[in-house]
């Protein structure tokens, strides 16, 4: 069990939650890559308090970024269907080797991947023709993409879409809105299922995942409605630029805890 702190800054705590909400609404991913960090900075939390948290204060979250896509009709169900059946089991995976490992390499190898996909993202700038007619073997590479982001969302506590959107745009052919918005549908039943699992863990606490959650709610419902008018040259490089941030957050933690664990 990792306890939560005694004395909890409850206006940090929403704040955390409007600024995740955002993120979540205007790049279609969970809003982990602010809850995490602001939880753990701002609200002193464990980190791995602060991981399991997130997973929970994203439901409430992505249910809002999603009535927001789904009114525009920039949600692909079917996709979102295939990745989330991958992303439920690879959440269990995660949140088992949340309670079980030190993650410092995974982190610094994500964070590379991360980078190179962003630097894709820029030099391939056009938006996504459009996915094919699904097939056996696009299905089971969106399952495959699924099991990846759900272990990344177990693990890391984000909500898988900083993998989700660029893979669908780059790999299936998918409108960036539209891959925004498919996000978002199958981030939902992963944090629903990361949550359930942290909670047996005693990895996660619900009152300041309510907080977050809930005052994340309306800026995510506007962010995804901001998130329809933008262009998409604009919404990728937008994007490009939120993983390197990502990546140089873990990879500079990811490093740092490498050299500790290999100092004698």
């Amino acid at each position: 069990m990792v306890a939560e702190p005694d004395a909890v800054p409850w206006w940090r705590v929403a704040l955390v939650g409007v600024l995740a909400g955002f993120t979540s609404g205007l790049f279609g991913v969970g809003g982990g890559i602010v809850i995490v960090p602001g939880l753990a900075y701002l609200a002193r939390f464990p980190h791995k308090l602060a991981t399991g948290t997130s997973l929970t204060a994203i439901v409430p979250i992505s249910l809002s970024g999603i009535a927001g896509y789904a009114l525009g009709s920039e949600v692909d169900w079917a996709a979102a269907a295939l990745v989330a059946l991958g992303s439920i089991g690879g959440a269990i995976v995660g949140t088992h080797l949340l309670v079980r490992l030190s993650s410092p390499l995974l982190q610094v190898l994500f964070a590379a991947a991360m980078v190179a996909t962003a630097v894709r993202m820029v030099l391939d700038a056009g938006d996504g023709a459009g996915r094919p007619e699904l097939d056996l073997a696009m299905a089971a590479g969106l399952v495959l993409l699924g099991v990846a982001s759900g272990v990344l969302a177990g693990l890391l506590g984000v909500g898988g879409g900083i993998v989700i959107v660029p893979v669908l745009t780059l790999a299936f052919g998918v409108p960036h809105v539209l891959a925004k918005g498919t996000s978002l549908a199958v981030i939902l039943p992963t944090a629903v299922m990361g949550t359930i699992r942290n909670r047996r863990s005693q990895l996660t606490a619900l009152r300041p995942a309510a907080i977050v959650g809930l005052a994340g709610v309306g800026s995510a419902l506007a962010a995804s409605q901001l998130s329809l008018e933008l262009d998409p040259a604009i919404s990728q490089g937008l994007f490009a630029a939120l993983i390197v941030v990502v990546a140089v957050r873990l990879g500079r933690r990811g490093w740092r805890d490498l050299r500790r664990s290999a100092t004698p």
